[in-house]
């Protein structure tokens, strides 16, 4: 309906149309019916609410002061009270209190020229007022839900933004572990180099060999270090990696087949860690959304340069379980990982009711 909000108008617009004329006279009905035209102008009150306020007043001035039209006042009450309504809820409160002076005063000037018609003109003139109060009362409170519809949705981009930047802080934690692991190596192959040089030539030149597959390794760590902005003391456990992958499936404690194709040994260490944070992701939501009797399948295909992974689940018959609670920043994550490298992230649920997600890593030149 925000979206749309003519279609808001219209039951009102009904009202305006089809109300009870209050017309006396013998003129014509053409001629009865021309206060109607004072009221295009609420087609367009919310682009122009001043101009379409000024325009309302001054019709019902004009209505008020005409013998024929002026005992229809039902209706020009009604759109004074709409132009109110409109003021207030655009928060432009100075220029309504000078249209709800407007309104008293038309008010008054009614009564004074046909109280005398009337049974009780105190009642008269007092009795429109709430519909005005009522109107002015509305606009306020639409005013305050559409503020705190305004601060929820900045509240939920500040956690989304909190979340992924958590997680980017994180994913850099784990490529320093994987950098200062392949230095590590670096050091202590050339370490060993330099001492064998003489003893088995041999064996530096494989050294040299692992060196230099190990630096080239660093240095693209290094650069996807910088992209993610690396914060925070690094995490100093020892980070999993693909081979861990059955120990993973078997943790889930759900009947979850594994298959991985090609070598993922060759993986740089970084990207085995992220295929592996992808699964672990999956099956953590597997466990807190499906079915207790649902199955899976964790896929994992190496084919240079790229590494694609795949996990579904079923839908499983059992009842629901309880609802775990969420950190809400999943899909956040595994999205991050997927950016980093440059590859693709799908998920959604599946015809039988399960849900897959599928990603990919472009590890490779």
């Amino acid at each position: 309906m925000r979206r749309h909000r003519w279609t808001v108008d219209l039951p009102l617009y009904g009202v305006f149309v089809f109300l009870a004329p209050g017309w006396s006279g013998e003129e014509p009905w053409t001629t009865r019916a021309v206060p109607m035209l004072f009221l295009l102008p609420l087609l367009v009150r919310r682009r122009f609410p001043r101009t379409v306020a000024v325009l309302v007043i001054a019709g019902a001035a004009a209505v008020y002061f005409n013998d024929i039209w002026a005992y229809d006042r039902g209706r020009t009450e009604l759109a004074m009270a709409v132009v109110l309504f409109t003021l207030v809820k655009r928060r432009d409160r100075w220029f309504a209190a000078v249209i709800a002076v407007a309104v008293v005063v038309l008010g008054v000037q009614w009564v004074t020229l046909y109280a005398p018609e009337t049974a009780n003109p105190t009642f008269t003139m007092l009795g429109i007022l709430p519909l005005h109060i009522a109107a002015w009362a509305l606009g306020e409170f639409f005013r305050k839900q559409e503020e705190l519809a305004a601060e929820e949705k900045k509240r939920d981009e500040a956690q989304t933004r909190a979340a992924v930047a958590e997680e980017r802080t994180r994913i850099a934690r784990e490529l320093h572990d994987v950098l200062a692991h392949s230095m590590s190596v670096i050091v202590l192959n050339a370490e060993g180099a330099k001492l064998a040089r003489h003893r088995d030539p041999d064996a530096v030149d494989r050294t040299l060999d692992t060196i230099v597959h190990t630096g080239r390794d660093a240095l693209a760590e290094l650069r996807r270090l910088l992209e993610v902005l690396h914060a925070g003391q690094a995490a100093r456990s020892p980070q999993p990696t693909l081979a861990e992958l059955r120990g993973l499936v078997d943790q889930s404690g759900r009947d979850v087949s594994l298959d991985v194709t090609g070598d993922p040994g060759r993986l740089p260490a970084s990207a085995a860690l992220q295929a592996y944070r992808i699964v672990q992701e999956a099956l953590t939501n597997m466990i807190k959304h499906a079915p207790a009797d649902a199955t899976g399948r964790v896929g994992v295909v190496y084919e240079p340069p790229e590494v694609r992974i795949e996990v579904t689940n079923t839908g499983g018959h059992a009842p629901p379980s309880p609802a775990l609670p969420s950190s809400g920043r999943g899909l956040a994550g595994m999205r991050q990982r997927v950016e980093m490298y440059h590859g693709k992230l799908s998920t959604g649920p599946l015809p039988d009711g399960g849900y897959r997600v599928s990603a990919s890593l472009v590890v490779g030149p």
